[in-house]
């Protein structure tokens, strides 16, 4: 549970702070940038990925949640990406250019 975290007891320092709370806030849509792919999965099926998002992984949940709803698909967040299931990388990015996030499509 704590694994991730830096636990410090003391520190002399009167300005310090936990460079993970300054991570935690999630700049508004329009200051980030995604790119959209399709990636090959195994037995020849296709996944819709989406990459660069920056800020919490609550964030990173809500928005993943967002897409697969939109997108009627089942899907996944991990490891700082989204994965839809399928050839949604259009209709994806229709969405997040609506929510106000610059997209670049990446790959052929």
């Amino acid at each position: 549970m704590f694994a991730d975290k830096i636990r410090v007891v003391y520190s002399t320092n009167p300005d310090f702070k936990h460079e993970e709370e300054e991570s935690r806030e999630t700049p508004s849509p329009s200051e980030q940038l995604l790119y959209v792919s399709l990636q090959r999965l195994k037995g020849n099926k296709i996944a819709t990925l989406v990459e660069g998002f920056k800020g919490s992984n609550e964030d990173l949940e809500e928005l993943g949640k967002l897409l697969k709803t939109k997108c009627g698909s089942g899907g996944t967040v991990k490891d700082g990406e989204i994965i839809i299931q399928g050839e949604k990388r259009e209709l994806v990015m229709k969405i997040l250019i609506e929510k106000g996030y610059k997209v670049k499509k990446k790959g052929g």
